[in-house]
């Protein structure tokens, strides 16, 4: 308690010398602040951190209460979405046109059943909350960015968040049923039958539909890389037919061992490099006037 006393003091006295230190400088002009003269130039460090810590409080609550939120609809979760693939009548396998197999699934500990439901629960609500607490958070540092870094990260947030849900929809809607599915009819012997444990259903769905989504992210981490310099346009034709190998392992890896599920997912893996190749482009190319016009 001393110690963080200590830092507290600490902190105090730097933020009144701040003060007496600009005057002796000659009085720096506020103007090239983010914010201006009104920005968080004029904010001290104590008052940073309990606009954080309240910035955190207020998206703990957001979380909190879509978890609340989660409860009630928690049957309509569990019996139409986590256990949705697992119905023969669930409306891909018409689509695709899958003649299904019957599974059955089990609970093989005292508790499973128990955190099956107060788990999903938590991830829907973590999921639903998440906005809110990145909401804050950005309120949160906003007032510290210049007009062109909002407009940025304002662009990168609604492809990110577009992206994502491209991805869990299309882990959840083709990987999950084609998965489950091959697996459900996969048999080294007719005495031995398949009885998935309800913990691993579970997690193998959270599995393909949240890792394809992460996987959708890339043309968003792309945007970033070729912000700093590191990815460009050149490069990442080069590294196409590297990207290629990627993609087909990557799709090996996220369903099951046959051919068309591989390229079912590493098709839209690999368009979705292409058209980092294009936001790439257009960075640099962005990057590049400004270097134009700054050097006029």
């Amino acid at each position: 308690m001393s110690l963080f006393g200590n830092l507290i003091r600490a902190a105090s006295t730097m933020e009144k010398m701040s003060g007496p230190i600009s005057s002796a400088l000659g009085g720096t002009s506020d103007s090239g602040s983010p914010e201006g003269s009104g920005g968080m130039s004029e904010m001290g460090f104590l008052d940073h951190l309990e606009d954080l810590r309240w910035a955190l409080i207020k998206g703990a609550i957001g979380v909190i209460v879509a978890c609340v939120v989660a409860v009630f609809f928690k049957d309509f979760i569990i019996q139409e979405i986590l256990l949705g693939p697992k119905k023969p009548d669930f409306f891909m396998y018409r689509l695709f046109g899958i003649e299904t197999t019957d599974f059955v699934l089990q609970n093989r500990t005292v508790t499973g059943q128990f955190f099956a439901d107060i788990g999903t629960v938590v991830a829907v609500g973590i999921i639903i909350g998440s906005p809110v607490f990145v909401f804050f958070m950005w309120k949160f540092i906003e007032p510290g960015l210049y007009p062109g870094e909002k407009k940025g990260l304002r662009f990168s947030a609604v492809f990110a968040t577009l992206f994502f849900m491209l991805g869990v929809s299309f882990g959840y809607l083709i990987i999950t049923p084609l998965a489950l599915q091959f697996f459900a009819a996969y048999q080294i012997s007719p005495e031995i039958a398949n009885e998935f444990d309800i913990s691993k259903y579970f997690g193998m769905i959270t599995f393909w539909a949240f890792g394809v989504g992460v996987l959708f992210e890339l043309p968003v981490v792309i945007y970033f890389l070729s912000k700093m310099g590191i990815a460009t346009p050149n490069g990442l034709r080069v590294g196409r037919k590297y990207a290629l190998i990627g993609c087909l392992t990557l799709g090996a890896l996220f369903t099951p061992p046959d051919p068309i599920s591989q390229v079912l997912v590493a098709a839209p893996l690999l368009l979705l490099y292409e058209g980092s190749i294009l936001i790439s482009g257009y960075v640099e190319r962005k990057r590049n006037r400004e270097m134009d016009q700054a050097l006029a």
